[in-house]
């Protein structure tokens, strides 16, 4: 029971020492699984330390065993050829045999009583060892995530959204700006090519007018257009 004492003991130092100093979960639970394997390889040590007192009992109970029947069988050999007091001499041997026989019977039943006891404590360690390691991946995943959540809600806390709005609007003015200006400058290439246009159109207008003016002052002169008709003649009758 020492080795579960100690192990309840040092479970609950780990948990008090992360609720008083705030540790990292993560951290604290890795150092829970690597005290409980430090605890696991004691109690294997302990438990084979007592398989060997074990096994020195249990020699030392066969031995016993085995004198007391030896001595036994010297008695009877002695009876059998009627000598009392050899066989009664092989006896006390017997008695003292039989008295270290259940000595060490006693001490090899003690022994292999608290070995078993061992044993099964050294299975429910290593149970609760498997069962720690396969949480420990669970805690651990569960401690990454809340901190995920913690740092997201921190960042939310600290980003200023109504400034982030304002900003955006303010480039979006910037932006129409830009595309206003495009539009502008596209008019204006598109108006000089117009004036071109218009200018043209004027001075087909002026020309006509000049031509009219032509006119009107050779006809109250007298003038008419034959040499623009000479011109044509020479064609004609060529």
């Amino acid at each position: 029971m020492g080795v579960f004492a100690r192990l309840s003991d040092l479970l609950k130092a780990n948990i008090n020492d992360l609720i008083d100093k705030a540790e990292d979960p993560e951290k604290m639970v890795k150092q829970i699984i690597i005290d409980m394997n430090k605890e696991l390889n004691k109690a294997v040590q302990n438990l084979g330390k007592a398989k060997a007192s074990e096994k020195i009992a249990e020699k030392k109970y066969l031995d016993c065993e085995k004198v007391s029947k030896d001595w036994e069988t010297k008695a009877k050999m002695a009876l059998q050829k009627g000598d009392q007091d050899l066989a009664k001499k092989a006896l006390a041997k017997k008695v003292k045999a039989d008295e270290e026989l259940a000595s060490y019977k006693q001490m090899y039943e003690s022994i292999s009583a608290q070995t078993r006891t061992i044993g099964e404590q050294v299975e429910v360690l290593k149970n609760k060892l498997d069962e720690a390691k396969s949480r420990q991946a669970m805690l651990i995943a569960r401690s990454q995530m809340a901190q995920t959540k913690k740092q997201l809600a921190a960042a939310q806390s600290d980003f200023d959204t109504q400034s982030a709005f304002s900003k955006l609007d303010r480039m979006e003015e910037k932006v129409m700006q830009q595309e206003a200006e495009a539009d502008a400058f596209t008019e204006i290439g598109g108006g000089n090519d117009q004036d071109g246009l218009q200018e043209q159109f004027a001075q087909m207008q002026n020309d006509a007018q000049v031509d009219a003016e032509l006119q009107r002052l050779m006809s109250e002169m007298g003038m008419s257009e034959a040499p623009a008709q000479e011109t044509e003649a020479p064609q004609d009758a060529e």
